[in-house]
C-alpha cells in the first residue's frame, strides 16, 4: 500500500503539467479542430527566457509571471501569423503548418542560440520533501498538483460563468450557428490560444523549476504527452484532457517502478502500449465529444 501511495503521489505532480498542456490543446482543437503542435513551443520560449533572466539574477518571482506572459503572447502571435491567414484551408494543411512551426523553432534556437543545453539555478524548495508515515512528498509535486487544480478551476469558471467562455463553447458545438448569433470569429480564436498559452506558461513555470535548463528541442516530449492526453480523455473534452493528462503521468510512475532499473529506458514504449490497448476497448478516448464543423 505504501509503494502505491508514493507512485500516486509522485505521478500526480508530472501528470499535472501533462494535463495542463493538454487542456490547451483540446481548447484549441475544439473551436479550430487542429492539433497545434508547436504548443510545446511556448515551453522552450519560456526556457530560453529564464535563462537570460537568471543570468542577469531576476528571482524566480519575476521569472514565472514572465514565463507566463511570454506563453501567453507567444501563443496568440503564432495564432496570428501562422494559422488566421490559413483558417479556411484543409486540416492537412493546418497540421502541416504546425508541424512546420515546431521545425522552424528548433532551428532558429539551433542556429542563433546555440544547439547546447543551457543550465539556469532551480530554485532549492523544487527538490525538497517531508514525509508523512512512510510515504515522502516532494513540495514540487504538491505544488504542481495544487496549481493545477486551481488552475483548472479558474478554467472551468472562465469557460461557465463569462462570455467568453460562452462563446468558445459555442463555437466549439457549431461555430457557424455561433458566427450567426454575433460570435466574432478572431476574437474567439485569439482568445482560445491566449487561455491555452496562459495554462502552458504555468506548465512552463512548473517543469522549469525542476529541469533547469533550455535547450532547442525542450517542447517536443511534454507536447507529445499532451496529445497523448488529450486523446486519451477524448480530443475535444476539457475534462477528459485533464483525466488523461493524470492518468498518463500516474501510469508512468507506475511502469518506471516496475521494470527493472537496468529497463528504465523501456517507460515510454510500455506506456504506449498500454495506451494502445485502451484505444483497442476505447477507441473515442475516456469522454464522448460531439464533433463540431471548423470554420
Amino acid at each position: 500500500m505504501t509503494e502505491i501511495l508514493q507512485n500516486l503521489a509522485d505521478g500526480l505532480g508530472a501528470g499535472s503539467t501533462y494535463a495542463l498542456f493538454a487542456v490547451g490543446v483540446s481548447l484549441i482543437f475544439g473551436v479550430m479542430h487542429l492539433v497545434n503542435f508547436a504548443h510545446g513551443e511556448l515551453l522552450t520560449l519560456g526556457a530560453y527566457l529564464a535563462y537570460w533572466m537568471l543570468l542577469r539574477e531576476f528571482g524566480w518571482w519575476v521569472v514565472v509571471p514572465a514565463v507566463i506572459g511570454a506563453a501567453v503572447l507567444g501563443s496568440m502571435s503564432i495564432e496570428f501569423v501562422a494559422f488566421r491567414r490559413i483558417r479556411g484551408a484543409n486540416p492537412f494543411t493546418l497540421l502541416l503548418t504546425s508541424f512546420a512551426l515546431e521545425v522552424l523553432s528548433h532551428a532558429v534556437w539551433k542556429v542563433f542560440v546555440s544547439s547546447k543545453r543551457k543550465p539556469f539555478a532551480t530554485p532549492e524548495w523544487a527538490f525538497e520533501s517531508f514525509a508523512i508515515g512512510s510515504v515522502r512528498f516532494e513540495w514540487w509535486n504538491i505544488v504542481a498538483f495544487g496549481v493545477a487544480v486551481l488552475s483548472f478551476a479558474v478554467t472551468a469558471f472562465v469557460l461557465r460563468r463569462t462570455m467568453f467562455g460562452l462563446a468558445v463553447r459555442a463555437a466549439a458545438e457549431d461555430f457557424d450557428a455561433a458566427r450567426l448569433m454575433g460570435v466574432k470569429a478572431n476574437r474567439v480564436i485569439s482568445g482560445a490560444f491566449a487561455f491555452a498559452g496562459l495554462l502552458a506558461g504555468i506548465a512552463s513555470s512548473l517543469i522549469l523549476m525542476r529541469k533547469g535548463g533550455a535547450e532547442p528541442r525542450m517542447g517536443a516530449d511534454p507536447l507529445l504527452k499532451a496529445v497523448i492526453a488529450a486523446v486519451i480523455g477524448g480530443l475535444g473534452s476539457l475534462p477528459g484532457a485533464v483525466a488523461g493528462g493524470l492518468a498518463l503521468g500516474v501510469t508512468e510512475v507506475f511502469v518506471r517502478d516496475l521494470l527493472p532499473e537496468d529497463l528504465g529506458g523501456l517507460t515510454d514504449g510500455l506506456v504506449f502500449a498500454v495506451i494502445a490497448l485502451l484505444f483497442i476497448v476505447r477507441p473515442q478516448g475516456l469522454f464522448n465529444v460531439e464533433t463540431a464543423e471548423r470554420v
